[in-house]
């Protein structure tokens, strides 16, 4: 079922969305657990290194935990999937790392490309809001099947600039920075959660359902529902009160 919006800007989510989640976790997870210790140990003193150490340790509440500590933690983090914001940013460093060496490609679903590139022509906006960190969301649409579709990007956030995905305050943090006005803005994502935060910041939402997703059988939520971004309408907003129709 198509779904049509007016709006001035996109704001996507990766994971489940864009892009396969079992590539996150069974490619990507890995690559970057094998990359922790060198980066702890050889690469400490760099300042986003650096800083992910101490947050960590913050984290942990011992600020004297070694690297092996630390690493332990890290690992054990990506084991529960948990959305610690050192994690994000060591696991960034890592994947950028290997998406410039040629050792990872990112993965898009078929529909992405397209819808991104047409909407990017019609001038309307489009974000990135991603747990991944800043540096990771770059690498990844740098580095896709479908060529380097960074330039149609014009924004990207992430929970450490912005705040959690499932909190209001963090989309109405982005809408202070966007020129698009929060109700002519929509959100895709496959979180009903995060879909609702957005919602309640006055955002447009739609529901992303792809078989085989981890929340595919939660449902939108209530939100409407599209199965592939060739399901989405997007058309430049001409009117002040700027809805959904199916």
């Amino acid at each position: 079922m198509t779904v049509t919006f007016e709006a001035d800007a996109v704001v996507l989510d990766i994971e489940g969305t864009t892009s396969a989640t079992e590539f996150v976790t069974k490619v990507l997870y890995p690559y970057s657990r094998q990359r922790f210790g060198t980066l702890l140990t050889e690469r400490s003193q760099e300042a986003d290194v650096r800083r992910a150490i101490d947050q960590v340790r913050r984290l942990l509440g011992d600020p004297e935990v070694d690297a092996a500590g630390i690493e332990r933690a890290l690992n054990n983090w990506l084991d529960e999937d948990r959305k610690a914001t050192p994690l994000k940013t060591l696991q960034g460093i890592a994947w950028a790392e290997g998406f410039a060496c040629g050792d990872l490609v990112s993965h898009f679903y078929d529909d992405v490309a397209p819808a991104l590139r047409l909407w990017h022509t019609k001038g309307i906006q489009l974000h990135v809001y991603s747990s991944g960190s800043v540096a990771a969301q770059r690498a990844w649409f740098t580095h896709s099947a479908s060529g380097d579709l960074l330039p149609l990007i014009d924004g990207l956030f992430d929970t450490e600039n912005i705040g959690p995905k499932q909190s209001p305050d963090s989309y109405r943090a982005i809408s202070d920075v966007l020129t698009a006005r929060p109700g002519y803005t929509l959100f895709l994502s496959d979180r009903p959660a995060e879909l609702d935060a957005a919602r309640a910041a006055d955002w447009l939402t739609a529901g992303v359902r792809r078989p085989g997703e981890p929340y595919h059988l939660h449902g939108t939520g209530g939100h409407p529902e599209v199965r592939s971004f060739a399901d989405i309408r997007v058309s430049r907003a001409t009117v002040s009160d700027a809805r959904s129709t199916r």
